[in-house]
């Protein structure tokens, strides 16, 4: 517990003498266990972002105690009930505070305040313990109930503040109070809270200077350190605690954190493997189990699997993501990281299961802000995660084409960070999606005159964005308000582009007049003012500017040599001053093989002339030896199929005989037999052939043959008169029907 609580007996001797005030207090911890996401960065604003987001950070105060002051004896009660003393209560208050009941200890300290209403230490002890025992609520109620009282509880009341997330009216409470060691403490984690590192970095510095050094302190001035982009400072404290011999895991972690901001995740690596095993070290020495020990180390594994991430073992950091997600640990706040950093894994693949992991971190009670996170994270996650979080999900409701739920997460981004660069990178991305492209340029332009100090991503981001939509006029100028980056050959390149596809030739010669000036005025440009002047002087000399174009390439010559800027120079140099070109000429190398060739005559001649029929290819006269050796080659005498006659070879096979019959050119499909279809029980014949049937039916009865032509009224009175004969011609037709379609059927397999 601490410090070592006085035994009642002392308590009482020196609240007899007037020393007892200030004494023991309850010992209780404050958890603020935080953890910080960098920003990403977008870029490209139709996907999501390709870098994901897990620097994650323990921080935890220093232990303080409080106990009970002793009581003197009151004086003998007048009254025949046998109630317990106050001596007894304050007795039983004690040792139930040395066991750490903290149930026990506001039940007495209720006892106590009924015997005497107002007493200081009783309601010290209650407030400690409720507090302990995380009903915030209830001491708060206890101490808003004591405010009438001259009791100080004020420290009390702005941590309880701080539990409930009210973080500014905590933070006006504690400035009038004075800079206890508790109050820096509290001071330091609100500011933590809110991000504003520098004032938290004050607080902990403060807290140094009274003399109070601990690792948990230490942990946290490292947290804030690197959350506030200054990992740098962290080194003196890693060297001054001795990290290897350290039993502090969180020392330990938050060191390896400073090594993921510095990007050595080599080295961060095995530091977090170092921090995982001092962790279950000291978890097992203080009787966890297993799960349990996985539940306190989350972090650590979260972290290590983001570092595996960024070294490039994809597949590593999902197989761990995926398990921290399915084991379902307590540590809300790691839950959420691993979900957020295994979407960025997935590239924009499995959208609805990323949303549907996004959505499980929302909260479903409070029906009047949607975009609230769960009790677990909404305390516990700094602003800055939340806004990484949001901007995912932003973008992932972008690729699943949800175009109003994105609208309406952009829109209470921009009123949760009015100066944020993301939100407003999110609202140009939304207005692209819905093609209202001069909106997104609007908003940016506006953004950017509004806070120029922080605006190189919206520059950039509106330069993209005029580019791709043929606004040529509005991306050069978002470019050149990027000073940074305005000279590189990347950014010269992009903006000579531009002002020539709009026709201005003297701004993008000019652009490359300032960055080959600013370049040689540089320490150490020398590669890149190489590379720029010869594509200036390619571009100059393109463009008409000889003059301009051959002096580049004289000074490239002249300082570096170069034999392409000499080829140049006399190149450019032949259009304007043949005396120049012939004097740098001599200084070209000659080429190989070509001293035999007289270039007067070459020059004379009318040049090569194309021979129809004839070989490109000059004919090469071969020696005697080599005619001997291809003489001396046998030729082998072809083979032939057996029985094949060469002298007689008869006609030649078919060259399509490999091909498939379909695909040969004398195929021809097979007809349909378009006649009708029979329909019936066996042997029916259907109403048109009979009638046909009865006419031929005439002629076999009155002894016609079947050349002739038969009348309707011949062929009726055959049919009336004979039935038999009439069958008979019916069967006989249907012979010679049959031998018909035979025949069609050989004809055409023929």
């Amino acid at each position: 517990m601490g410090q070592s609580l006085t035994t009642w007996k002392e308590l009482i001797q020196k609240k007899r003498q007037g020393q007892g005030q200030g004494q023991g207090k309850i010992q209780f911890q404050i958890h603020a266990i935080t953890k910080y996401l960098r920003a990403l960065h977008p870029q490209n604003l139709s996907l999501l972002f390709s870098h994901p987001a897990a620097s994650s950070f323990l921080s935890l105060f220093s232990d303080k105690s409080m106990a009970p002051r002793g009581k003197p004896k009151p004086s003998p009660a007048s009254s025949s009930t046998q109630a317990p003393s106050l001596e007894d209560l304050f007795a039983t208050l004690h040792r139930h505070v040395e066991n750490n009941d903290l149930a026990k200890v506001v039940k007495v300290a209720d006892q106590v305040l009924a015997i005497a209403p107002g007493d200081e230490d009783a309601i010290h002890c209650k407030v400690v313990a409720l507090i302990r025992s995380e009903a915030i609520d209830k001491a708060l109620n206890v101490i808003k109930a004591a405010s009438s009282l001259p009791i100080d509880l004020s420290s009390y009341k702005a941590y309880c503040l701080y539990r409930q997330n009210k973080l500014e009216e905590a933070l006006d409470l504690i400035r009038g109070l004075e800079k206890t060691p508790m109050v820096l403490q509290l001071e330091s984690q609100i500011f933590y809270r809110l991000g504003k590192m520098d004032s938290c970095i004050d607080s902990y510095e403060k807290l140094q200077k009274l003399k109070i050094d601990s690792d948990d302190l230490k942990a946290n001035i490292m947290a804030s350190l690197v959350a506030g982009g200054r990992p740098g400072e962290v080194d003196a404290i890693m060297s001054a605690s001795k990290l290897k011999s350290s039993k502090s895991y969180e020392l330990v972690y938050n060191a390896a954190c400073a090594l993921v901001e510095k990007k050595k995740y080599p080295e961060a690596e095995e530091m977090l493997l170092h921090a995982r095993r001092v962790g279950q070290e000291t978890l097992m020495e203080e009787n966890y189990v297993g799960d349990e020990i996985e539940a306190e180390l989350a972090t650590i594994t979260v972290q290590l699997a983001y570092v595996r991430q960024m070294m490039g073992h994809g597949q590593e950091s999902v197989d761990e993501y995926s398990k921290v997600i399915k084991r379902g640990l307590e540590d809300d706040p790691s839950l959420a990281i691993a979900s957020n950093n295994l979407i960025t894994l997935r590239n924009g693949k499995e959208v609805a299961d990323s949303l549907r992991k996004l959505d499980n971190l929302m909260s479903k009670v409070n029906s009047k802000n949607p975009f609230e996170f769960s009790s677990g994270l909404e305390f516990r996650l700094n602003p800055k995660q939340k806004e990484v979080i949001y901007s995912n999900r932003v973008l992932l409701l972008l690729l699943a084409n949800k175009i109003d739920q994105a609208q309406e997460l952009v829109s209470a981004l921009q009123e949760m960070y009015p100066e944020s660069t993301t939100s407003i990178l999110l609202q140009a991305a939304v207005f692209v999606r819905e093609k209202k492209v001069p909106k997104a340029e609007e908003i940016l332009t506006q953004y950017s005159n509004k806070y120029p100090k922080n605006c190189i991503s919206v520059l950039l981001a509106l330069a993209q964005i005029a580019a791709t939509a043929g606004h040529f006029q509005i991306s050069s100028e978002a470019l050149l308000k990027v000073a940074e980056i305005q000279h590189m050959p990347a950014t010269v390149a992009t903006l000579v582009s531009l002002w020539e596809r709009l026709g201005d030739i003297n701004n993008a010669a000019s652009v490359f007049d300032a960055s080959i000036e600013w370049w040689k005025n540089s320490m150490d440009g020398e590669r890149n003012l190489l590379v720029l002047m010869q594509e200036a002087a390619s571009f100059k000399l393109k463009h008409g500017k000889e003059g301009e174009a051959a002096r580049l390439y004289e000074e490239l010559v002249r300082s570096k040599g170069s034999v392409e800027a000499l080829v140049g120079l006399v190149q450019t140099a032949a259009k304007s001053d043949l005396d120049k070109a012939e004097q740098y000429e001599k200084q070209l190398k000659p080429l190989p093989g070509l001293k035999g060739v007289n270039v007067e005559v070459l020059e004379k001649t009318s040049g090569a002339k194309h021979v129809e029929g004839g070989s490109h290819v000059a004919k090469m006269e071969i020696s005697e030896e080599v005619k001997k050796a291809k003489a001396k080659k046998r030729k082998r005498k072809p083979k032939y199929p057996k029985g094949f006659d060469p002298a007689n070879p008869g006609p030649l096979p078919d060259p399509e005989r490999w091909l498939p019959k379909r695909e040969r050119s004398t195929y021809r499909p097979k007809r349909k037999d378009k006649r009708a279809q029979i329909r019936g029980a066996q042997g029916a014949v259907s109403r048109d052939k009979h009638d046909s049937t009865a006419t031929t039916s005439g002629t076999s009865g009155t002894g016609v043959s079947n050349s002739g032509a038969t009348s309707s009224k011949a062929g009726q009175a055959g049919a009336g008169s004979s039935k038999g004969g009439s069958q008979g011609a019916a069967a006989g037709n249907a012979e010679q029907n049959k031998g018909s379609s035979k025949s069609r059927k050989k004809k055409s397999r023929n």
